[in-house]
Formats: structure tokens, sequence, C-alpha cells
């Protein structure tokens, strides 16, 4: 097994996307964009806002959303329009950091943490 190229990941969804996975139990749930609820202008930039704070630095543009890494840590960070995802190698650093922020981001409420490695929502 290639170790190189595997990633831990972790998703930042609006809570709304967690109360929609919850009653529809669909094990395809996240593969069907429509499912997951878009962020509003407001909560896109705040969230991008937050990530320079949290010492990530922007990488690239699409049209597919924003590209982040980590100023300290190999961590890359996604922010589309319906999620904010995390990719970090196996490394417990790594992962720490990026659960943390992920975690430290739901305060306001709006947000929810899942991690598909571990037990999915926080």
């Amino acid at each position: 097994m290639d170790h190189t190229r595997m990633s831990y990941d972790i998703q930042l969804y609006r809570t709304e996307t967690k109360k929609r996975e919850q009653q529809l139990k669909d094990e395809r749930f996240f593969e069907n964009e429509n499912n997951l609820e878009p962020f509003t202008k407001q909560q896109y930039e705040e969230l991008q806002e937050r990530l320079l704070t949290y010492d990530y630095v922007l990488e690239s543009e699409s049209e597919n959303g924003l590209a982040f890494k980590h100023a300290y840590y190999p961590i890359e960070a996604s922010l589309t329009n319906r999620g904010l995802y995390f990719t970090s190698g196996f490394n417990e650093e790594c992962i720490f950091e990026a659960g943390m922020t992920a975690s430290e981001f739901t305060d306001t409420g709006d947000f929810v943490k899942y991690d598909p490695q571990s037990d999915g929502w926080e």
C-alpha cells in the first residue's frame, strides 16, 4: 500500500446539511452536491477570512472555489460554495490541527464538522 498518497479528510458543512443527511439516511448522500446546503455569500466570506487568520494562505482561485495551504503544516483546505474540506497526511499533529480548526469553526452554530474516517458528525 502506498502511504504517501493517503490523506485524512475533515469537512465542514452548514447545519442544514447534517439534518438532511440524517433524514435521508442515504449512504451515497455526499456524492450528490444538491444534498449539500450552499453557504450564504456572507458565510463564504467569513470562512475565507477565518482561514486566513488561522495561518492558511490562499494558493489559487477557480470556479470551483478557493484552495488554501497552511503556512506551517502540510494541510490543504478547499472552500467551495457547499463545503470546506481539510486534507492532511496521516500525521497526528496535522490531523489534530485540521480537526481543531474545523471544530472551532462550528462555534457560531452555522456549521457542523464531519469526519468520514471517524464517527461522522461531531
